[in-house]
């Protein structure tokens, strides 16, 4: 199986990136997060998950062996597949899923999209005793982790508005450094055009 790749990133699509491998290309799966930190014709590391099918082999790549191998773990719970596990990982950071299994915190879970109550339930009953050691005395706090390629949809967003590339990258660094606690990117495209709408 393969657990990572490091080569040149020889594309980047919407969903996928094609990791050049001394001259061989594999086609990786894989979500914004990590696609936002992949640049064409630079030196990446990928972590991988290898997922074998009768009719088909699919590598899907993540920043860190962390989320690698909380992607694999969630889908030992019943009904959740790659693309669940995978979006769980967009929309929530490693340390507050394994919190929210630990803990029994089927709201938190909720937030996934493809999972409701009833799903979440499950996730707490099949992963409870598999999640590993947690820290239970501290909730740790989305906020800071932010949608993936969050930095790019909002610039992006702001050009389409008129905003200039250096003005939309100016309103970007200042939702950094004030620490905008934006859960989604509307929000922090909202943000970011009230801070423009300041100067």
């Amino acid at each position: 199986m393969i657990a990572q790749l490091t080569g040149t990133i020889a594309s980047v699509g919407e969903s996928y990136a094609v990791v050049d491998v001394n001259g061989v290309g594999y086609a990786v799966q894989a979500g914004a997060h990590t696609l936002a930190n992949l640049k064409v014709g630079s030196q990446s590391v990928l972590a991988i998950s290898t997922i074998v099918r009768e009719d088909s082999i699919t590598l899907h790549g993540f920043n860190t062996a962390e989320e690698r191998d909380l992607f694999e773990l969630l889908q030992n719970a019943q009904k959740i597949g790659p693309r669940i596990a995978r979006d769980a990982i967009e929309v929530l950071r490693p340390e507050v899923i394994r919190h929210a299994i630990a803990t029994g915190d089927t709201a938190t879970l909720s937030r996934i999209p493809g999972v409701g109550k009833k799903s979440a339930e499950r996730i707490v009953l099949d992963l409870a005793d598999k999640v590993g050691p947690v820290d239970l005395g501290s909730v740790p706090k989305q906020g800071a982790g932010r949608p993936g390629g969050w930095r790019t949809q909002v610039s992006q967003g702001l050009q389409a508005l008129g905003w200039s590339t250096k003005e939309a990258d100016t309103a970007i660094e200042q939702l950094d450094a004030e620490g905008a606690d934006g859960t989604d990117v509307p929000t922090l495209l909202k943000q970011a055009i009230r801070l423009l709408g300041k100067r």
